[in-house]
């Protein structure tokens, strides 16, 4: 809610619930450059469609979304303004957030946060941006399981 410039969040599983998301979603209506990176291969097929089926209601206001390829990265980072840093074991999803003892550290630390963002640039250059027009190209059924999927987020 402090963001004045740039949100960066790197998660494998990213399922947040209601909260979460207006929060990214205001945060971005702002003005603040909201970027997500995301695995392009995740290795729980039940969690990439419930995320999936959460997409448009960030893409909607402004949040931006990117698919990384490659190998499945498991990290766990969020930047704030190149000033902030947090990193740990806790992913973006109810789970972690509120059940496991997880620990994440926060940095205030802006020689870190810097040399974070740029390491993180060159993965954004690499990564394709995830688009409104991309999720409503997939068919029927694609967005039907995605959906049903995502029923099943306090359990994911």
């Amino acid at each position: 809610s402090s963001a004045r410039t740039r949100v960066v969040i790197v998660t494998p599983y990213f399922l947040p619930d209601a909260d979460l998301i207006s929060a990214l979603n205001i945060t971005a209506l702002r003005g603040v450059q909201m970027d997500i990176l995301l695995p392009q291969d995740n290795d729980f097929l039940l969690v990439r469609w419930a995320e999936t089926a959460q997409f448009a209601q960030m893409l909607e206001y402004g949040c931006r979304l990117w698919i990384m390829a490659g190998p499945f990265t498991h990290t766990k980072l969020m930047l704030v303004d190149s000033v902030w840093t947090m990193l740990g074991s806790a992913n973006w999803d109810t789970r972690s957030l509120r059940l496991n003892f997880e620990f994440n550290m926060e940095c205030y630390d802006c020689t870190l946060a810097a040399s974070l963002e740029s390491r993180l640039d060159e993965s954004f250059a690499k990564a394709k941006p995830m688009t409104l027009a991309d999720l409503n190209q997939r068919s029927f059924l694609i967005r039907l399981r995605d959906g049903v999927a995502r029923l099943l987020l306090p359990y994911l």
